[in-house]
């Protein structure tokens, strides 16, 4: 049995499958998927799991260098924005229209859906290296 801490198969699988540069998101339950993207549907029921606790899971496997968040954020769900930004400190940020971030989603390996209910939860995460 797999000892780390992403037991989810479909999303372990597409962690140990990205490189240097490729995308992972993450978002809330209302966001829609581009046909074509691959949806790992981890919600259970209203906030469970959590964006955070589901951000905290992939992170703690997927060297990150930059994440892309919907501009929208910053005035609709700052606490969320400094979440992500606590989760991770030095990492570059770009702040791009939730119209944008929608669209981008097709250029992802894959949508992780959580059960979160709060506006604007989604992340685009940019692979980095560990060397």
């Amino acid at each position: 049995m797999k000892k780390t801490t992403v037991i989810n198969s479909e999303l372990s699988t597409v962690i140990a499958g990205m490189g240097h540069m490729d995308w992972l998101s993450i978002g809330d339950a209302g966001m829609p998927v581009p046909m074509g993207t691959q949806k790992i549907d981890l919600a259970l029921t209203k906030q469970l799991p959590s964006f955070q606790d589901v951000l905290k899971n992939v992170l703690s496997e997927l060297a990150v260098q930059k994440i892309y968040l919907a501009e929208e954020i910053k005035t609709q769900n700052p606490e969320q924005l400094a979440a992500i930004q606590a989760l991770l400190p030095d990492v570059e940020v770009a702040f791009v229209p939730h119209s944008q971030l929608k669209q981008d989603l097709a250029k992802t390996h894959a949508f992780v859906r959580t059960g979160e209910m709060t506006p604007f939860s989604n992340i685009i995460l940019e692979s980095g290296v560990t060397f």
